[in-house]
């Protein structure tokens, strides 16, 4: 099989039907486009856990991890509370990585008033290069708790600040001495910058105070993953306005210089909402100093439709994440 995400047939056909519920306390489990599971652990007091393991990435990776587990939680209008690791790390890592790793980590979780919770760390011949796959734990009372069943026909989708800065972030680090054929340092180093907009939290934040009916973060397959995903797990269709998605000029010339689609990227720190007034969202995310976006509607049956001026085309099934691809070339 190709590198990263399951193909979704496989991914229902092989695992979601696999899994059977049988506790009451579950609230949301596994399911297509859904990140995060939720758990009635007192009368109206939910746990929402979600799980992450982070591959696309060796540079700064103790900070990524946390981020991206902190955004799911608060995709689903969760409070973050904290994280337990798994470190597995190949043998010729060194102690001062492991140190560095962690207070990346640390950092990250102090400014998000999250905790480690704990975890495993490893030494094994699995892995060629550091991995940490994270559980993440986070909690909102009953009536708050943002499910993909909230959305329904005639919503407006928003986009909050611009798609790809993670994967933008990524690749400049991760290639910087190829960039610098290209690129001038003043041009590196603004995209290299792109990681300080990685959380979402605060996006998720203001985007449940104006009336977010459910909020999907925009991660591996980039946006137009994100679209199918929130499509599929809403039973809704879609139309939306490709020119109007946002995009900063760092990732698309980045991506040209790949060859890669930054439409199909990931796109951490990035967040797309469904509400039933799409400029409210917007406004609660200006008045938090974050951009946003209203790119389509959510429409009646499974079409989606993809404006681009005049063209029209249909939404394709999510493919393998860009990134892998250009980070292999």
């Amino acid at each position: 099989m190709k590198i990263g995400k399951l193909p979704e047939p496989v991914l229902i056909r092989s695992i979601l039907k696999q899994v059977g519920h049988r506790r009451k306390e579950v609230l949301a489990g596994p399911s297509v486009g859904v990140d995060c599971a939720a758990l009635e652990v007192e009368p109206g007091e939910v746990l929402v856990m979600s799980a992450d393991p982070i591959t696309g990435t060796v540079k700064d990776l103790g900070s990524h991890c946390i981020h991206i587990t902190a955004n799911d939680l608060a995709a689903s209008g969760a409070e973050p509370l904290g994280v337990m690791l798994t470190v597995l790390l190949p043998e010729n890592v060194e102690e001062p990585e492991i140190r560095q790793m962690m207070r990346q980590a640390e950092d990250t979780c102090r400014e998000l008033k999250m905790e480690i919770l704990g975890g495993h760390t490893e030494i094994t011949r699995v892995v060629t290069q550091p991995l940490i796959s994270v559980t993440g734990v986070g909690k909102i009372r009953k009536e708050e708790l943002l499910n993909p069943s909230g959305i329904r026909p005639g919503m407006d989708l928003v986009v909050s600040k611009w798609i790809g800065l993670e994967a933008t972030s990524i690749l400049v680090k991760e290639r910087e001495e190829r960039l610098k054929e290209r690129f001038s340092p003043e041009f590196i180093r603004t995209a290299r910058s792109f990681d300080q907009y990685l959380s979402v939290v605060p996006d998720a934040r203001a985007a449940k105070a104006a009336g977010a009916a459910a909020m999907h973060d925009i991660t591996e397959g980039g946006v137009f993953g994100a679209f199918w995903e929130m499509a599929s797990a809403g039973n809704v269709g879609l139309e939306i306005d490709l020119r109007a998605v946002p995009i900063r000029q760092e990732t698309v010339e980045i991506c040209e210089f790949f060859g890669v689609n930054p439409y199909q990227i990931m796109s951490s720190g990035s967040m797309m909402i469904a509400a039933e007034d799409g400029q409210a969202v917007v406004r609660a995310l200006r008045d938090a100093g974050i951009p946003g976006t209203v790119v389509g509607r959510t429409t009646e049956g499974r079409a989606r439709i993809l404006r681009n001026g005049e063209e029209i085309r249909y939404l394709d099934k999510p493919q393998p994440d860009e990134l892998y691809r250009a980070l292999e070339g």
